[in-house]
């Protein structure tokens, strides 16, 4: 049986990558420091994940599965050596980490002259995060292996869309591999940054104009969240689907996609009726109440979210491209400056930047909005609103 190697057995790996290469018959080998959740996969050989919506609950049996511990380089290497798919999805600040192993791998399939090519997806939350991985793989290469890499191994972009929500502690204490998520199995991924055939992968969809599919997650999917996230907070829920009920930041919310659309459009040159269908299907899947995604996972790390090229301020900025004022993803820009849960640290660290430099500053330094241009006045008049709950409307 052939084998892929995921790097990383959290909600990404185990809760869809995990699944895809399982049921397009690979076997997977998981990748991770955490101790009993390897030993768990190893002596068991599967998984099992849960998916659910609001009509239906469906429990698969993902396998054959097994696990090596990232400390266990050699082990690692040599799944890497055999294997001809692998993925990462360790998180963007980790990617540095595992370069080092992943570069051994490569290295032995050059010295024993494997000709098969070896494709690595890369499933992180981070632009360009395939050319920048190669890069960081590249440097612990001699010419000879940066050779092979040159020639056989690929790496790949991609989007992740399904909603993995973190397991609760009682559920994984019964059983550390069990996964919860939704349904959702599509799988975009830039056609270019494969080497050799592309591997058939259930909900893999090959794609050409890749920066479109990724300006659609980042600018309706992960802005949506946002948005509910940052204004959800500020009305005092705690889930994501009970904020689309909210008589005053629902019309913020449809209106905010809409100007991410108008947006994406214009840039993009994208067929508005596909983003609308998009849209659709992402306000019935946030609103699934057995999934309970929590407000303070989606809103978590607000600089990041606040970055001038991420999801808040990136969509706006295409939004002005389109001639559109962008006043409902100012509300969701304030709603992130605002932000202020005691259980995150980097929203602690964005008030006490505010208290300490004066909101304007904070706006014109992580977001890059100037203080005295129309989105900057914009951001600023809400986030004054934002705490005066009566002028909410």
């Amino acid at each position: 049986m052939v084998s892929a190697v995921m790097f990383g057995a959290g909600n990404v790996g185990r809760g869809f990558l995990g699944q895809l290469f399982s049921e397009s018959g690979y076997r997977v080998i998981f990748v991770d420091i955490d101790e009993p959740l390897i030993a768990a996969m190893r002596a068991r050989g599967a998984y099992t994940i849960r998916l659910v919506d609001n009509q239906h609950t469906q429990e698969v049996r993902v396998g054959p599965v097994t696990g090596i511990l990232s400390g266990d380089v050699s082990a690692v290497a040599e799944s890497l050596a055999e294997a001809t798919l692998g993925a990462t999805a360790v998180g963007a600040r980790i990617l540095p980490a595992i370069a080092s192993t992943v570069a051994q791998g490569i290295a032995l399939r050059a010295r024993r002259g494997v000709e098969s090519s070896f494709n690595l997806i890369i499933c992180e939350n981070l632009k360009g995060a395939a050319s920048l991985f190669r890069g960081m793989v590249s440097e612990h290469l001699d010419a000879a292996g940066r050779e092979y890499l040159a020639t056989h191994v690929g790496f790949v972009d991609t989007v992740i869309g399904r909603m993995v929500p973190e397991l609760p502690r009682e559920l994984r204490a019964q059983d550390p591999t069990f996964i919860i998520a939704e349904p959702y199995k599509e799988l975009p991924v830039d056609r270019s940054g494969f080497i050799g055939q592309l591997p058939s992968i259930v909900g893999m969809e090959p794609c050409d104009d890749f920066p479109l599919y990724t300006a659609r997650k980042l600018y309706l999917h992960n802005a949506g969240h946002a948005v509910l996230a940052y204004l959800g907070y500020r009305r005092g829920y705690a889930l994501g689907y009970q904020v689309l009920d909210d008589p005053v930041v629902r019309p913020i919310f449809d209106g905010a996609l809409e100007e991410a659309v108008r947006g994406i459009v214009a840039h993009y040159a994208a067929p508005e009726a596909w983003l609308g269908a998009h849209v659709e299907d992402l306000k019935a899947r946030f609103a699934n109440r057995v999934l309970a995604d929590p407000l303070l996972r989606l809103a978590r790390d607000p600089l990041r979210k606040l970055a001038p090229s991420d999801r808040l301020v990136g969509a706006a900025r295409v939004a002005e491209e389109a001639g559109v004022m962008p006043v409902n993803l100012a509300w969701a820009i304030a709603g992130g400056l605002a932000f202020d849960a005691p259980e995150d640290p980097l929203a602690v660290e964005v008030q006490k930047r505010i208290a300490r430099e004066g909101v304007e500053s904070v706006l014109e330094a992580v977001c890059a909005i100037e203080r005295d241009e129309p989105l900057g006045r914009a951001v600023l008049e809400r986030f004054r609103l934002l705490h005066e709950e009566a002028r909410w409307q």
